[in-house]
């Protein structure tokens, strides 16, 4: 009899152990499906890193918007279908509307240079993307207020956000084959510019409202990065030891501006015109005196190309039309 009951308490015991290794397995794995999917009902979030930090956003957005239209062209480029883009359209390269529409992007207009979270409210986004560098703590969380806010934690080039991009929504080779693209464009283009024009020197004069610059040869700003250091284009001579972006001159200047080509750019802003500025140029004795204006080799340049159509679609245009103007 002991014999048996000593059996009997076995069992039980052993069947004990093995309905509470059996719960205990169960209780992992649904802790391990709330991780991903959250709370029951609620979508699934993920955690990442951004300029201010760390922010809790969707795994799967529903309604994206994005502040930076060149942001979103290369989001587009690299896979990623943003829902709304902020934009001011009377400055944005001519195709990128039409890349938004293709791609069923709602574009909000804007006004330049303001800030109107109201419009933003207005289109109940589930996630914001925005440049780090392009905007500061307080606007971040006045962002962050109105959606999850990802600040892109990277600088303003190409080739330093485009990777940051394709690891943010896990399209780092995507976005690897769009920058070797891309690098293969900027190698085409220089080499046949340089086979055509060899040691030309480029001169870029901004026309604006109340004055004239000229652009020089700061490193990864639009325009001039590409010009003079990814393309290796000469600048005039009087303007070698110049690294800013634009620097303000006079027209009393041009005689001593060294340059076989010219592009100008007439400066396209929102509310703006540079009209009498771009005559009183065409009608200075001083530019009609230049050597490449006598030659017919001033070219134009929209603001819209040159500067705000920054992108892996964009910056491509700008350089076949450098190809059109420049090779013969």
């Amino acid at each position: 009899m002991r014999t048996i009951g000593r059996t009997m308490l076995y069992i039980v015991l052993t069947l004990t152990v093995l309905a509470l290794t059996a719960c205990s397995n169960t209780t992992q794995e649904s802790g391990t499906e709330a991780n991903v999917a959250g709370t029951k009902g609620e979508p699934a979030t993920r955690v990442v890193k951004d300029a201010f930090g760390e922010v809790t956003i969707p795994a799967e957005p529903k309604n994206m918007l994005v502040l930076s239209p060149s942001y979103a062209e290369n989001m587009i480029e690299i896979g990623v279908i943003p829902n709304v883009v902020t934009l001011v359209k009377e400055i944005e390269p001519e195709y990128r509307p039409k890349l938004f529409d293709e791609h069923q992007v709602k574009m909000i207009q804007v006004e330049q240079y303001e800030d109107n979270f109201e419009l933003l409210i207005e289109e109940s986004p589930d996630l914001i993307i925005a440049q780090g560098a392009a905007i500061d703590a307080k606007k971040y969380e006045a962002l962050s207020k109105i959606a999850p806010t990802v600040a892109v934690d990277a600088g303003i080039t190409i080739e330093e956000y485009i990777p940051a991009l394709g690891e943010l929504f896990g399209k780092e080779k995507e976005a690897e084959l769009a920058l070797q693209k891309y690098s293969d464009k900027i190698e085409d283009t220089k080499q046949k510019l340089h086979n055509s024009i060899g040691d030309a020197k480029i001169l870029v004069i901004r026309v604006e409202q109340k004055q004239y610059r000229v652009l020089g040869q700061e490193k990864d700003s639009p325009g001039s990065d590409m010009l003079y250091h990814k393309l290796g284009l000469n600048i005039p001579t009087k303007l070698k030891d110049n690294r800013d972006w634009f620097t303000p001159i006079s027209l009393e200047v041009l005689p001593e501006l060294d340059a076989d080509y010219i592009f100008v750019e007439q400066r396209q802003m929102q509310n703006y015109s540079s009209e009498q500025s771009m005559k009183d140029l065409e009608s200075s004795p001083l530019w009609q005196g230049m050597d490449a204006v006598k030659k017919g080799q001033v070219y134009p340049l929209k603001t819209a190309d040159f500067v705000v159509g920054e992108g892996l679609i964009g910056y491509p245009l700008f350089m076949d039309y450098l190809v059109e103007k420049l090779v013969k």
